[in-house]
């Protein structure tokens, strides 16, 4: 994409796009931005003086475009500095028609606006101070949301929340780094005007905040992906059955015959607003069946690659060694994972005498009992007991890198005050951490940097 940050007259323009999915719908909005917005909504609804209006009124009218009407329309006025992007904003909301809408835009373009690009209102809303960087790309993650997980927060990352939780760390820093710097101007008078000893306790204090924010990326970014739960087993435990009873749908095939499930099978499932991506696998056992040993193979990569694994076994078959193994190997592996007994209801007192240290789900597939239970320890293992709406949690890839580096940088200035560090090589430590959280919440930006991120926006946001 060509950059439009680095050109002022970009940002002069007049930008205008259609806000609305592609496609029949009952209505469209079409929106702008700009200085010249209200003008050319003036020009194209003279009836109603647009110009002489207030801000935040509706007005309902006719568009005329060279002597032809296009649409009665609602026309949304927003005037500067109250409005999204800070600018002069005008929103027209017209019948759902791709065509009425397409000639709405031709018109605006004609008149002087042009088609504003990926993420650009966004993009200038936080130009003109309307919101961080951290929630301008929130703004993309509500977009983006498909539960309500994602959503909430994506909301809270909207709101400030993330930004709230570095700004107190951030005027410390400053007020640090000032104090070091003024000890600089007075070097040969040997004075200390910053307290190295309140500094390191704050630097501790800031240590543990950003790791807890790094720590809370696996679960951010399984909530913004979706959770990876691989259900893996030896053939008839149950693995399919579970499947389609999770999903209440006949998604795979179930049968008696061991190996039926000779690939993976994946589905998404909701569970309190969190996204499970459920993957049936081929039964885990010796075998001399070529395609069978394929979908064997394939199980355990995907064992490998999932955030959560549930091992099922069968109550009645499955002894106590064979469990014990598939506990440890798991334990081996540093998976997160759920141990489930299936056909409870038909061996109950097996499953009364199973090891008392491994934790247990008892359930049946086949009946559809236990389900509660084993979708409650799913959502208990994603948040770890933690409340979604308690916590700032971080989403984004671009905030996690950095936040690394900033616990890098933080780990830096402690050293350094442990080591006597003079206070000219403290305070550039410190400058770089200021740096790191500049980055993260756009008070330090590149243009490229600016480009990349509202470039992956749909446009009319």
């Amino acid at each position: 994409m060509a950059s439009f940050s680095n050109s002022l007259t970009a940002w002069q323009d007049t930008i205008a796009a259609i806000a609305t999915a592609q496609g029949v719908g009952a209505l469209g909005i079409l929106r702008m931005s700009g200085a010249r917005a209200i003008d050319i909504a003036d020009k194209l609804m003279p009836a109603r003086r647009i110009a002489e209006q207030a801000s935040h009124t509706l007005q309902v009218g006719w568009l005329e475009h060279e002597g032809k009407k296009i649409d009665e329309v609602v026309i949304g006025l927003f005037r500067a500095p109250r409005s999204f992007t800070g600018e002069d904003v005008v929103e027209f909301t017209c019948h759902g028609s791709p065509y009425v809408i397409q000639q709405i835009l031709d018109a605006v373009t004609k008149m002087g606006a042009r088609v504003a690009k990926p993420g650009e209102f966004t993009q200038r809303a936080f130009l003109h101070g309307k919101m961080d960087l951290t929630q301008a790309e929130a703004v993309a993650d509500v977009i983006a949301s498909q539960s309500a997980a994602a959503h909430q927060t994506a909301l809270h990352q909207m709101r400030g929340g993330f930004s709230h939780a570095l700004s107190a760390l951030r005027e410390q820093l400053i007020g640090f780094s000032a104090l070091i710097e003024l000890e600089l101007d007075f070097a040969t008078e040997d004075v200390e005007f910053a307290d190295r000893c309140a500094l390191q306790s704050m630097i501790a204090n800031a240590k543990q905040d950003v790791a807890q924010l790094v720590d809370s990326f696996k679960l951010g970014n399984a909530i913004k992906q979706g959770v990876q739960v691989a259900i893996i087993g030896k053939p008839n435990a149950g693995k399919s059955t579970l499947l389609n009873a999770l999903l209440q749908d006949s998604r795979a095939i179930v049968s008696d015959i061991p190996g039926t499930t000779r690939d993976t099978i994946e589905e998404v499932l909701n569970i309190d607003g969190i996204l499970f991506r459920l993957i049936d696998t081929a039964g885990i056992r010796n075998s001399t069946d070529e395609i069978e040993a394929l979908g064997i193979a394939r199980s355990l990569d995907k064992m490998r690659q999932a955030d959560i694994v549930i091992y099922l076994f069968d109550l009645q078959t499955e002894s106590d060694d064979d469990i014990l193994a598939a506990f440890s190997l798991l334990q081996k592996e540093s998976r997160q994972f759920i141990m489930a007994g299936n056909k409870a209801d038909c061996h109950p007192s097996r499953a009364a005498d199973l090891p008392t240290d491994i934790p247990v789900v008892h359930i049946s597939a086949k009946n559809e009992t236990g389900l509660k239970s084993l979708k409650k320890q799913l959502v208990d293992t994603v948040l770890d007991g933690k409340s979604i709406a308690e916590q700032t949690v971080v989403t984004n890839s671009r905030h996690f890198v950095v936040l690394q580096q900033l616990l890098k940088g933080l780990n830096d200035v402690a050293d350094g005050i442990q080591s006597g560090l003079t206070g000219d090589l403290l305070a550039i430590d410190i400058r770089q951490c200021l740096q790191y959280l500049g980055e993260i919440t756009g008070t330090i930006t590149h243009e490229d940097q600016l480009d990349f991120i509202f470039s992956k926006f749909c446009i009319g946001k």
